[in-house]
């Protein structure tokens, strides 16, 4: 059994760090889910500060992830139809076969959101999508060395535990 949580643990944090990339799934909550399930085995003893501590960062980039990108595009003049246009083209870039789209897409997507819906001059709009980018750019980021770590952190109690874990009889 231990084993089969081991499995489910890593494939809950592999989906984490997935998620820092894609806004559907919440990337760090996710991950620590996958450290939680690690702490569900008979072979790692659950330790609450490990877990207090390692949930309370899991929150608190989930929260930051909401609110650096709409601070990047007011920073720059943006709006609301810019941090819009920028999800819509991370979804667009995702799916597309352009190389670097997941990239190119926010910022496509949040130069669109100004000038359409802003009837932004095209200056203000480069402007705003810049910020909204940046933001996006920056939140990722942030989601990815998080759940890097939970992984890291993965491994490390694997390492430590893994002649309990991986005992075969």
């Amino acid at each position: 059994m231990d084993l089969l949580l081991v499995f489910f643990s890593l494939l809950l944090i592999l989906l984490g760090i997935l998620g820092s990339f894609l806004p559907v799934l919440p990337g760090p909550p996710v991950s620590w889910l996958g450290l939680l399930v690690l702490h569900l085995t008979e072979a790692v003893p659950m330790d609450y500060t490990f877990l207090g501590i390692t949930l309370f960062f899991a929150i608190l980039i989930f929260i930051l992830d909401y609110i650096i990108p709409s601070i990047g595009t007011k920073r720059f003049g943006g709006s609301r139809a810019g941090a819009i246009g920028t999800m819509i083209g991370l979804f667009v870039g995702i799916f597309s076969l352009i190389p670097f789209g997941i990239l190119i897409g926010p910022f496509v997507g949040a130069l669109i959101g100004e000038l359409v819906f802003n009837q932004s001059d095209s200056k203000t709009a480069f402007k705003a999508a810049v910020g909204s980018f940046l933001g996006f750019i920056a939140s990722t980021f942030m989601k990815f060395v998080v759940t890097i770590i939970f992984l890291v952190l993965f491994v490390y109690k694997l390492f430590l535990y893994g002649d309990v874990l991986f005992v075969w009889s």
